[in-house]
């Protein structure tokens, strides 16, 4: 989920458009996306995401989209068709733009004003590696089903985590992976959350069955996750004790650890619970933080700024780095505030190009149709479903988008199999919802990375929940488990 409250209402999408495209055939369609993929493997794979500078996937983004509309003008698509549709698709992320900026501003200053630092002192004594990355997941899960939102989570206590297990010596993409599994159960599960409720909507059932229907394969799947992170918190070498104390000492030397810097993240928090924007919450969150740095941090803003005020102005819009005599600290105690959001949303607003114009030009509606056809037997039916999001995730680069499409085009074949359309709604959330966060150019793959500070690539083996998810959803297809059907109608026998 992008957020509660969101950029978009869920009536807006429920009512938007598939765009089908007669003039277009199934192989000019997947041209603009095996020359993508294509583009994206090599500078991956063998130019280590160089291959045109530090922008690389942002270019290629726009070069994929460039193919789709030569690909549209061949087929009869008007420009001004396309970009309509782009414009459309940036408009979406106008707010999740501005929540990544707050997220920027959020981090710098949340590290000034000790915030982090507090999080990282007393989680250090908490938590202790045998027990880390599970705790995580359910830490996680219970932030994300309160607020509803995965993003919400990582922003907040996910930040804390990353911060508290690299301490700990855990490596980043195990810690990543743990935090959002833990979101994205909560962002699943939890009734405050946009794509729970738009799911069902799309699929015709309500938002409790749909609820109580995906806790089928979603028990499962986040039992399966912990169980996994606990044989892997048994078996991973982390720092020892004497290097642990040492890190208290140092940021308790450094900064003013007291427990009232909590009452930042509790106020966020509880704001969110109340349903408060996320723009007015995450900014309350940063001008809270900033008060608090004049109050407890004086001294670590004067050894950053030649004045206070310039020191929060710093931490909110560039890079702010604290150093200290522990080197593992130096890297953790530094945040790049607003700039530092601006490679994440440049991957975004591209990723909005590229899609908008496949919108435009019918691509996204002519392969969904084609995976429909494939689908001559229930198994085949979920599969083709799990399919269309999975790749709409990856070529619409929005998660909105890999539900509306697939839930639109799949839903009549649900009811002529004679399907509850529960089972529509949950295969859309177990495969379009979860999987958004390991695509690294979809927006919740972008926002993720960005947020965390770590690449997808580093997470996403251990985002277990989430790839797990859609197989889960797959054996219960395969072997008829809980297949609910829908309800027959009883003739009235004349006698």
């Amino acid at each position: 989920m992008k957020d509660t409250d969101n950029n978009l209402s869920e009536i807006e999408i429920q009512n938007q458009k598939i765009i089908d495209n007669k003039e277009l055939n199934l192989y000019e369609a997947l041209i603009p996306v095996i020359i993508l993929m294509m583009m994206l493997a090599y500078n991956i794979f063998f130019a280590n995401g160089e291959l045109l500078g530090e922008y690389s996937n942002q270019f290629i983004l726009l070069m994929g989209g460039g193919v789709a509309s030569i690909v549209g003008f061949l087929n009869k698509v008007s420009l001004k068709t396309m970009i309509e549709e782009i414009w459309e698709n940036l408009k979406s992320v106008f707010v999740p733009v501005m929540i990544l900026f707050l997220v920027g501003a959020l981090a710098g200053t949340w590290l000034v004003s000790g915030i982090i630092p507090a999080m990282v002192y007393y989680g250090l004594q908490v938590l202790s590696p045998a027990i880390f990355l599970p705790a995580s997941v359910v830490i996680a899960g219970i932030i994300s089903v309160a607020t509803g939102s995965s993003w919400t989570t990582s922003a907040t206590v996910g930040i804390a985590l990353v911060g508290i297990g690299t301490a700990l010596g855990i490596p980043t993409g195990m810690i990543a992976g743990a935090v959002i599994s833990g979101a994205y159960f909560g962002d699943k599960m939890s009734p405050l959350s946009d794509t729970t409720n738009l799911a069902p909507a799309m699929a015709g059932t309500d938002l409790f069955t749909h609820i109580r229907y995906m806790t089928l394969t979603t028990i499962p799947s986040i039992t399966i996750t912990i169980i996994v992170f606990s044989i892997i918190s048994l078996n991973i070498d982390t720092t020892g004790t004497a290097d642990i104390s040492g890190l208290l000492h140092t940021i308790k030397n450094t900064f003013n650890t007291t427990p009232y810097l909590f009452i930042v993240p509790g106020v966020v928090i509880a704001l969110i619970l109340f349903k408060t924007k996320p723009l007015i919450a995450l900014g309350v969150g940063v001008l809270l933080a900033a008060v608090f740095a004049f109050i407890f941090q004086s001294e670590v803003l004067s050894n950053l700024s030649t004045s206070n005020f310039r020191a929060i102005v710093n931490a909110m819009f560039v890079d702010t780095e604290i150093v200290t005599d522990n080197v593992k600290l130096n890297e953790l105690f530094s945040a790049g505030g607003m700039k530092g959001m601006l490679w994440t949303i440049f991957l975004i607003c591209c990723a909005m190009v590229f899609g908008g114009t496949m919108d435009a030009i019918g691509a996204l509606a002519k392969i969904t149709k084609e995976l429909l056809k494939l689908a001559t037997s229930i198994f085949g039916l979920f599969a083709s479903t799990v399919i269309s999001c999975i790749g709409l995730n990856a070529i619409a680069s929005d998660q909105y988008l890999a539900i509306v499409i697939p839930g639109k085009m799949f839903k009549k074949a649900f009811e002529d199999r004679g399907l509850a359309p529960e089972n529509l709604s949950r295969t859309l959330e177990d495969s379009g919802t979860v999987t958004s966060a390991l695509i690294p150019w979809n927006t919740c793959g972008a926002y993720q990375s960005g947020v965390l500070g770590v690449p997808v690539a580093d997470y996403a083996i251990y985002a277990v929940f989430n790839w797990l998810s859609p197989i889960m959803t797959l054996i219960f297809a395969a072997f008829k488990i809980k297949i609910k059907q829908l309800a027959t109608k009883k003739l009235k026998v004349k006698g």
